[in-house]
């Protein structure tokens, strides 16, 4: 038997069997994903946070791995597929979200198409099947569940917990998938996931209001408190939530600001979305299952805007910190409680030498993101043409320049400013790379996760650990 298929039936099966029982201990796993977090992201943002020498709390994770992330038809991944190795133990083709091997995202009537990604409805008889998730395993086993994300909720890493779809662009019909008893709903949901916080509320919005992408005339937010959900759209509706029931915050039409942009009075953090969640989903006897998500290190990223990547990067660190915190209060040792931390896949950012080291980033120091001094007699490294460069570089990405300039540290410590590139590419455009990505794991079974390992093991391995 194929192994997609090995994992499909025993995840079937694991769905049909019964909720677990309130005298039996808790079971709560939470899984972090910081979206494009590469290993030189990684060791960047603790120089920028913390110095050199420094750490940032997933340094601090007791075991770790490495994770391959190609996918079933690509070399280097794109979040669908990856994220969905992850959720359901199945290898996918590229922009496909929990479904079979076999789903193609594309109907290929030209390679035009098949390469841009225009041709986005798919193809849709026997186009493959839904593998079950994660999130609707612990479902069905009586578990609360939540999903965080500074995406769009129907993003493609938050969207491969809770939905099934051939490409991840079809975001009206992820969203539908979410909303319990309506059309198009995911029945394997049973009666929801319980807690959502994100963006992406123009998915949820009527065809016709301010800012609306549904190309129907269904209120999403309005068949959910419908459903039971509490909805907010604000900080002061976050603030305001109830203690108790299924809730929904969407705080922004699109993406949610990147945190250096973040106005705390509009938008909560990723931290505080991660604890209320867990304020929220602990309340279940049997336990929860929450997925958090750092979604937006990914977009910096591609847009080459190093220090918006590194404090987002830091910024889910933060997330981390404070749910170990709050789940060693809520279970002392974790011994009922396994936390997963890796990445979907890696970035072409470089760290250039021979640097000195620059230490923590400071508003006086731009440190990391910086301009390269020799670890020598600390001057100003120089190319070929005589002109500075900075430590931080991309393999390809916009800013290419035919002839460079000299470069100043306020020009390149700027929030906006876009690292120069070896290979130029569209505006934003800069692409995943294909390394392998950290993994750290604390808590119940989490010394099962070591050397290296393929993304879908890592479904198994928190299954196993948790007895899902």
């Amino acid at each position: 038997m194929k192994s997609w298929l090995i994992a499909s039936t025993l995840a079937v099966a694991t769905l049909t069997a019964c909720g677990g029982s309130s005298s039996t201990p808790p079971k709560n796993v939470l899984f972090f994903l910081g979206d494009g977090m590469g290993l030189t992201t990684l060791t960047a943002a603790r120089i920028y946070a913390a110095g050199e020498d420094g750490s940032l709390t997933i340094d601090t994770l007791p075991e770790s791995a490495f994770v391959k992330t190609y996918s079933a038809d690509a070399q280097v991944t794109d979040s669908a597929p990856s994220m969905s190795a992850y959720m359901t133990g199945v290898k996918m083709n590229n922009e496909v979200i929990s479904m079979s091997p076999d789903t193609s995202a594309y109907n290929k009537t030209s390679f035009a198409d098949y390469v841009s990604g225009a041709d986005s409805t798919c193809p849709t008889s026997g186009n493959g099947s839904s593998v079950p998730t994660l999130l609707e395993i612990a479902k069905s086993k009586g578990l609360a569940t939540g999903v965080v994300t500074t995406t769009r909720i129907t993003h493609a890493t938050p969207a491969a917990t809770y939905s099934h779809i051939c490409h991840r662009d079809g975001e009206n019909a992820i969203a539908a998938q979410m909303v319990p008893g309506g059309s198009g709903f995911n029945t394997a949901l049973g009666d929801g996931v319980d807690v959502v916080f994100g963006g992406g509320l123009r998915h949820f919005q009527p065809k016709g209001s301010t800012g609306s992408s549904r190309s129907d005339s269904r209120d999403l937010v309005a068949e959910m408190k419908k459903a039971g959900y509490n909805f907010a759209g604000s900080r002061t509706e976050f603030n305001a939530l109830p203690a108790s029931g299924k809730l929904l915050g969407l705080f922004t039409s699109s993406h949610m600001s990147y945190d250096l942009d973040r106005d705390s009075s509009k938008e909560p953090s990723l931290a505080e979305m991660t604890t209320r969640a867990i304020d929220q989903l602990k309340g279940n006897s049997n336990g929860m299952f929450l997925m958090v998500e750092g979604g937006r290190i990914d977009h910096a990223l591609h847009e080459t805007t190093a220090r918006k990547a590194l404090q987002d990067t830091v910024a889910f660190d933060n997330a981390i910190k404070a749910a170990i915190d709050k789940m060693q209060a809520l279970d002392p040792g974790l011994k009922n409680t396994l936390i997963v931390v890796t990445a979907d896949h890696d970035h072409t950012l470089v760290l250039n030498g021979y640097a000195a080291r620059t230490g923590k980033t400071s508003d006086s120091n731009p440190g990391v993101l910086g301009l390269l001094r020799s670890y020598v007699d600390g001057l100003l490294a120089k190319d070929t043409g005589g002109n500075p460069f900075t430590i931080i570089g991309f393999g390809n990405g916009e800013n290419r320049q035919a002839t460079r300039t000299a470069l100043t540290d306020a020009q390149v410590f700027d929030k906006t400013y876009h690292q120069e590139a070896t290979i130029p590419v569209a505006a934003g455009s800069e692409t995943h790379g294909g390394a392998d990505v950290f993994l750290g794991a604390i808590g119940k079974g989490a010394e099962s996760f070591t050397g290296v390992i393929e993304n879908t093991a890592v479904f198994g391995l928190i299954r196993n650990a948790m007895d899902l």
